[in-house]
């Protein structure tokens, strides 16, 4: 397929791929789906041989967030019966934490509900960070705190972490549709505070939403010219009480092509298989495996994954080795930040988008919705319940 060959080429070359074969790697069909992950796969292999890296959760905070983000469902008014905590203390992040490592992760993510911290939870993380850095000094440590103000970026630098977390997640054209109490342009602005800080940037987007291809594209492209170390890839998990409960709109399939696009726009970025992939990947798991290299282990932040001896079998199984602590994840010429002119997008980039098939064509080619994985967490962090690592 010329498709192909062309974005293999230009993905080896970490060069920008046009938005309309951006586009055309969505609409591709399931008849062409395992040569469009064997093409994806070439660019991973180039710039991430077979490794895998692991990456854990600690939900420091969970539930009572004033901000009414659609998907989530510790947002403002929620009525999934999540566990609900306030801060650990940071002898209790640290033992949660130590759990991830000891099943192999490499990064630990420290995760708290909330519109962004105030001074004093600032001082909170950093204590916890310097309780997890005294047990594993070698593990990097992503802080997800929500929207920063001046100076708190640096103060997490000082105390420790090694990246900052905050999602685009959808579109900037219908990301009003999804949250109204922030806005799209105060993510960005999270994430080059994170920047500006000398933090690796971590920035992703959640599929699933009802959103259409195009919406699907103008994230990727706005992540690439963002320029994030790593952009993990979560699928809408549709928790019962949240508004987005009956967004049923992904296929293994599609799951799948959305990971290649990803993988084609940002060619030599960790991409990480994030939230959901249990729930609308199930089985074809292993094939994403081809695309991303990068995974989180275990359970979510108020949701179940599969069991982390499960992951690390997978993992095995499909030929792929989990990365050690000891490697470098990011190819040589990132050297952990960005990848500058080298990877800047072309003009091409800001353009508006091209039209695509509407949110309902992806629904239409929608299985049934398997509700049944979807597993409300009551194990680990806020619990007496020994963790999943």
């Amino acid at each position: 397929m010329d498709l192909l060959n062309t974005l293999v080429e230009k993905g080896l070359r970490r060069e920008l791929p046009s938005r309309e074969e951006a586009l055309a790697v969505l609409t591709t069909s399931d008849d062409d789906l395992l040569e469009v992950v064997a093409a994806a796969g070439k660019v991973r292999r180039q710039w991430f041989g077979r490794r895998v890296k692991l990456n854990y959760l600690v939900n420091l905070k969970s539930g009572l967030c004033p901000e009414d983000c659609s998907y989530c469902s510790q947002r403002l008014g929620s009525e999934a019966g999540i566990l609900k905590y306030t801060w650990l203390k940071p002898d209790e992040a640290s033992k949660a934490a130590a759990a991830g490592v000891a099943g192999g992760a490499k990064r630990v993510c420290l995760v708290a509900s909330g519109r962004g911290p105030t001074d004093r939870d600032v001082d909170r993380v950093s204590k916890t960070i310097g309780a997890i850095k005294e047990q594993n000094a070698d593990v990097e440590v992503c802080a997800c705190l929500g929207l920063l103000s001046d100076g708190q970026a640096e103060r997490l630098k000082a105390a420790g972490a090694d990246a900052y977390n905050h999602n685009l997640n959808t579109s900037e054209s219908t990301y009003g549709d999804i949250t109204t109490t922030h806005t799209y342009a105060d993510r960005v602005e999270t994430v080059r505070h994170a920047q500006g800080a000398g933090l690796s940037a971590c920035s992703g987007l959640i599929a699933g939403m009802g959103e259409s291809d195009a919406d699907l594209v103008d994230v990727v492209f706005a992540l690439r010219a963002l320029d994030p170390d790593s952009v993990p890839v979560n699928f809408l998990i549709p928790v019962e009480g949240t508004p987005l409960a009956g967004e049923w709109n992904l296929t293994p399939q599609r799951a799948l092509r959305i990971l290649a696009m990803v993988r084609f726009v940002c060619p030599d970025v960790e991409v990480r298989l994030a939230g959901g992939r249990e729930v609308h990947l199930r089985t074809m798991q292993p094939l994403a495996l081809h695309l991303v290299n990068s995974i989180f282990l275990g359970d979510y932040l108020t949701t179940e994954g599969q069991e982390g001896k499960a992951d690390l079998d997978m993992i095995a199984d499909a030929g792929f080795e989990v990365e050690g602590a000891g490697t470098a994840t990011l190819p040589e010429h990132r050297g952990g930040g960005g990848c500058a002119s080298a990877c800047a997008p072309s003009d091409s980039a800001a353009s508006d988008s091209a039209p695509s098939d509407s949110a309902s064509s992806a629904g239409a080619e929608a299985s049934s919705a398997r509700t049944d994985l979807v597993t409300v967490r009551r194990r680990g962090a806020g619990t007496d319940l020994a963790p999943n690592a």
